[in-house]
């Protein structure tokens, strides 16, 4: 059904698909216009939001999945000078009242719009990039771990000759073993056979250990242009702050305040008291994967944050339980996080620690010395590869007073 515009100003609304895209217009006050389908394709982008723009003004177009089956048309929308909301999908109560259809979706996208209830915006492509970075290297790391337990089950089984041969081997040692052995050396052609199986699996880990190290590099890169504060903060490794990044990213309107951002990452407490027992336990809800990274990065802390492990201390004394500790641990870290994704804050400076060393010719070995740490620790901090930011403040004041 097509109705002649008399309104200036339009609003659309986008139901996508794989292959299609049915797109409609309603006027400001929510008259429908039109509607239309339109493929999956740059000149189909194009013509559906030219079709849009017969109506009027094309103000606004709010579609559905931005990071997903909308992600092309969202593009599009921006490059044509037209805001995009993200519209979630309509809940099943309504969806049941008023039935479904592609055309009463895209009618329903254009009214969330305009009623005020499609409010978030369109998700970040650089965001996006981090995404299917993240994808890939959790998956090469999960297919490696896959290819190690192989290893582990296969040699348990394998011939005495092999199992005792390898057993003192751990690890990389192990990995490196197996990859370099030559299964054509063995008479036994049981043997020949484990022994080659073995050393397929063992590449493939290599393989895949270097495909997770180069996909990390490249989240290390995008996410320091992201947000560079929040790979400053102690336990935060590209990996983490790739999954923390993407959950603000997908859930814009869930930063309204550190507590929303919480109950998002499943660290807000919730009650669990009964009679003469009054305390909390961790949320099982929200995403769990950024759950999981407060929770590594909680590890982290726990095993080498001087602060955090005094805390730690401290808790035990008061007869806290390990999970009660980290329920706390998490929601402080979800306070901080919220912070650094929010204000927008600049790193602290590293460029200077390396001239400065030099220019009083102090050797590395002398300061890992006057620092108490690994030399590795004070190259990679005055590298800003894994710095550590804390001994950076240290180290500085150390080099001006040396």
């Amino acid at each position: 059904m097509t109705v002649t515009a008399t309104a200036t100003t339009v609003i659309g609304g986008a139901d996508t698909h794989a292959d299609t895209i049915h797109v409609a217009a309603v006027d400001e006050i929510g008259r429908e216009l039109g509607d239309r389908e339109f493929p999956t394709t740059p000149d189909g982008y194009r013509a559906a939001l030219a079709f849009l723009s017969t109506f009027g003004t094309l103000r606004m177009v709010g579609i559905e999945g931005t990071s997903s089956y909308g992600a092309g048309l969202a593009r599009a929308a921006h490059a044509a000078g037209v805001e995009v909301r993200e519209v979630t999908r309509p809940d099943r109560a309504q969806r049941r009242m008023r039935g479904k259809s592609d055309p009463l979706d895209a009618y329903q996208a254009a009214r969330a719009v305009l009623s005020g209830r499609a409010d978030a915006a369109a998700k970040n492509e650089h965001i996006e990039a981090i995404r299917a970075l993240h994808t890939a290297r959790r998956s090469a790391v999960k297919a490696r771990t896959a290819a190690m337990n192989q290893v582990h089950h296969m040699l348990i089984t394998a011939p005495a000759a092999l199992r005792e041969k390898y057993r003192p081997l751990k690890d990389k040692p192990l990995v490196e073993a197996l990859a370099a052995c030559r299964p054509a050396h063995h008479r036994d052609p049981t043997i020949r056979a484990v022994s080659s199986a073995l050393k397929v699996l063992a590449q493939r880990h290599q393989f895949l250990t270097r495909q997770a190290n180069e996909l990390e590099q490249h989240i290390k890169k995008l996410a320091t242009i992201a947000n560079p504060h929040l790979l400053s903060l102690r336990g935060v490794g590209p990996a983490t702050a790739a999954q923390l990044l993407i959950t603000a990213g997908a859930n814009p309107d869930r930063l309204r305040n550190e507590a929303s951002f919480a109950a998002l990452c499943g660290a807000a407490p919730v009650p669990a008291s009964s009679g003469k027992t009054t305390r909390h336990r961790l949320s099982r809800g929200g995403d769990r994967a950024a759950n999981h990274a407060l929770h590594t990065i909680a590890v982290v802390r726990m095993s080498c944050d001087p602060r955090t492990r005094a805390y730690v201390t401290t808790q035990r004394g008061n007869g806290r339980s390990t999970a009660e500790i980290l329920r706390r641990l998490k929601r402080a870290l979800a306070r901080e996080i919220f912070h650094s994704l929010t204000r927008n804050q600049a790193a602290p400076h590293l460029a200077d620690l390396r001239p400065t060393r030099q220019a009083k010719n102090i050797t590395l070995t002398a300061a890992a010395d006057a620092m108490n740490t690994y030399i590795t620790k004070i190259v990679r901090t005055e590298q800003g590869t894994y710095p550590d930011h804390d001994l950076a403040h240290r180290y500085r004041t150390w080099l001006n007073t040396a």
